[in-house]
């Protein structure tokens, strides 16, 4: 009997970090799973709850928001299924970047010169908002005593060099863009501040979980597939290399706005684990930030949103990652 096909709306921040479905989409794991893959941009994981809740995305790539726990608490369905992102010593996911301006007349050369000053985060009560506590710890500051400015991705270079904010806490490539552009300086990554951060994940709708489980395993599978395959072309660095990187880079410069080769040879991206190892831990510190904060109410757990039970499936499949040669 022929495979069932069936279409998935997916909703995604088209970060670098999203390489997995950009290796899986181009190299038809997802067509050889029978599914077909619709992407939908959307600056943070926190726009994509309503879209979720209404069926017109059934998966979304992104971090543990405030907004979804509450969403969750409320009734929606949303199973968080695997790890995209995480921050283990010497993979950073995201820095913080101060205006090259500031940096140079000595006003801010630390963490702890940011008090008082505007950073611009891409959306409230996501995770990146635990990164910057953190940082800021390292300084003895709490968010009290920062001002935190909400920007997507791709203006935080433009707010920086106008002078709306000192500092900003973009993803890749944006990051390496206003560097290289000199707009910005890195400060502090967020491996140093916040090792082991479930930065983002990928989730599906507990409807479709519930409906077409083999086809929400297929997806995840096709899912894997593409993060080992982005982990075989990496150094022991975490450089891309060889003809391997070069085939990776050339599929960053066509899913992303970045179409220079050399720009994903200056840096190494964030960590994409090739197992999906979802931290619990990490959402357990964010989401408890997040009920400090005030932007969480009610009684909702981790373990509520968490469904591991595809991830351990397609690990026993496939076998845990080993580099190929």
């Amino acid at each position: 009997m022929a495979q069932e096909r069936v279409e998935i709306k997916m909703g995604y921040p088209r970060t670098a970090t999203d390489i997995a479905i950009y290796v899986a989409d181009k190299r038809g794991y997802f067509r050889q799973e029978g599914i077909d893959l619709k992407l939908t941009n959307f600056q943070s994981a926190a726009m994509m709850i309503v879209p979720m809740t209404t069926g017109d995305i059934e998966a979304m790539a992104g971090s543990a928001s405030a907004g979804l726990y509450n969403a969750i608490a409320r009734g929606l369905d949303i199973k968080l299924i695997a790890s995209k992102v995480t921050t283990p010593k010497g993979y950073a996911s995201q820095t913080m970047i101060v205006r090259k301006e500031l940096f140079d007349t000595g006003k801010i050369k630390s963490i702890a010169d940011l008090r008082g000053q505007k950073i611009a985060n891409a959306a409230p009560g996501t995770a990146s908002i635990s990164t910057i506590n953190r940082m800021l710890k390292t300084a003895g500051m709490t968010l009290k005593d920062v001002e935190i400015v909400t920007i997507a991705f791709p203006q935080m270079m433009v707010a920086l060099r106008n002078g709306a904010v000192a500092a900003a806490l973009p993803a890749e490539p944006f990051t390496m863009q206003s560097v290289r552009a000199g707009v910005a300086v890195p400060l502090m990554r967020d491996d140093a501040a916040y090792p082991g951060h479930e930065i983002a994940s990928f989730m599906i709708s507990g409807k479709f979980l519930r409906e077409k489980r083999d086809v929400a395993y297929r997806f995840l599978k096709a899912i894997l597939r593409g993060a080992r395959d982005h982990n075989d072309a990496l150094d022991a660095k975490g450089m891309f290399s060889g003809a391997k990187g070069d085939a990776i880079i050339a599929i960053l410069n066509e899913y992303t706005p970045i179409k220079d080769p050399d720009f994903f040879k200056s840096f190494a991206l964030a960590y994409c684990d090739p197992d999906g190892t979802i931290n619990l831990a990490s959402l357990r510190e964010d989401l408890e930030l997040f009920r400090e904060l005030g932007l969480v109410k009610g009684s909702i757990s981790v373990e509520r949103l968490v469904d591991s039970s595809l991830l351990e499936r397609a690990i026993k499949e496939l076998g845990p990652y080993r580099k190929a040669n």
